[in-house]
């Protein structure tokens, strides 16, 4: 008889599950119809988001247009006698509109805002690195300064360090802009930070930011420019700037420096847009983040909220510290060695005290 039991088990699993058979087919296809629905509607209300930012900077047209849309896809979802026939018709609106989006040409030639208008490019023979247009304002407030740029030849066997550096504004601890300074053994630095090419007038948002309206820039500066002016400029919404120092071998620097010039040439021959979470400030540079320090775990939230990939990169050896981690952010938050003083002299000795 105890043979007998598991069949019988079977059995009247199989008994229950065939009686409320109807049931389940009939809550598979309602779940499955609430997503199909769900998936239109974040469409529908994307497309027509898109349409508005791809007609730009025609305004009237575009909301114009942009409303047309909005209201003729529901007519058509709920008008059209034959199912099929609606959903092919909306589909194929979608991939019209979407088609449209991702062939908006991105430009190297616009009206740009003073800080991001020379976009740097580099020429490589053997060793020997120049950089064109590496950025030098000269700063008396963070709007009033003097536009420098100037070009300068690296030997790619004297690269020695990279700094590791994050700047949070607004209070916030999640998010913070990423910038890398590559150090040299004659005292020369190089800094790098990816950001948002924004043209003269133009602001900031997030939303705009889903629908290629701003393009991407690489921009290569002086310690003294691009560090300085977060540390001791920025005063309406002041920024924390943290500096740390890494462990990195020469030959992994090397590879660091290398990547970020090929991106930098790229994006000077290549436009590419900016997008809010996609291609944004942090994930430009986050092949060279890797490069840097591969996380022990690849789906470690700290990559994302890159707020805190500062304790990542010291969990994971690269920080060139003895002190704790709580130690380590107060000793290496630089802003209390340079606040009191904008002078540019000395600047990169001061933030490395």
């Amino acid at each position: 008889m105890s043979g007998l039991k598991p069949r019988s088990i079977l059995f009247t699993v199989c008994k229950i599950i065939l009686g409320y058979k109807d049931k389940l087919i009939a809550m598979l296809k309602f779940m499955s119809n609430m997503f199909l629905n769900l998936i239109l509607f974040v469409f529908w209300l994307w497309c027509s988001v898109a349409i508005y930012f791809i007609i730009l900077p025609d305004k009237l047209l575009a909301s114009m247009v942009a409303g047309l849309f909005a209201l003729v896809i529901p007519l058509v979802f709920f008008l059209v006698a034959k199912r099929n026939l609606a959903l092919v018709l909306i589909i194929l609106a979608y991939i019209v509109v979407t088609i449209a989006w991702m062939n908006m040409p991105a430009s190297n030639n616009r009206d740009w805002m003073p800080s991001v208008a020379k976009s740097p490019y580099v020429i490589t023979q053997g060793n020997q690195v120049t950089v064109h247009d590496i950025r030098n304002f000269d700063y008396r407030t963070e709007t009033n300064f003097t536009e420098n740029y100037y070009t300068k030849t690296y030997d790619l066997d004297d690269l020695e360090s990279l700094g590791f550096l994050l700047s949070y504004w607004g209070g916030g601890t999640t998010f913070a802009h990423t910038i890398l300074s590559f150090g040299f053994s004659n005292g020369d630095y190089l800094a790098v930070s990816a950001e948002t090419r924004l043209e003269k007038g133009e602001r900031q948002n997030l939303i705009s930011g889903f629908f290629n309206q701003y393009e991407m820039i690489y921009i290569l500066a002086d310690e003294r420019d691009v560090i300085r002016l977060r540390t001791n400029f920025r005063k309406l919404d002041p920024e924390d700037v943290y500096f740390y120092p890494t462990m990195l071998s020469k030959q992994k620097i090397r590879q660091v420096f290398e990547v970020i010039m090929a991106r930098v040439n790229k994006l000077y021959q290549e436009p590419e847009f900016y997008n809010t979470i996609t291609h944004n400030c942090f994930t430009t540079l986050r092949a060279d983040f890797n490069a840097i320090a591969s996380p022990k775990n690849r789906f470690d939230w700290r990559i994302i909220a890159n707020g805190y990939s500062d304790q990542m990169l010291y969990e994971n050896g690269v920080i060139d510290t003895e002190l704790s981690f709580p130690e380590a952010r107060e000793y290496f938050h630089i802003n209390q060695y340079v606040s009191d003083d904008n002078s540019s002299e000395d600047f990169s000795l001061k933030i490395r005290h």
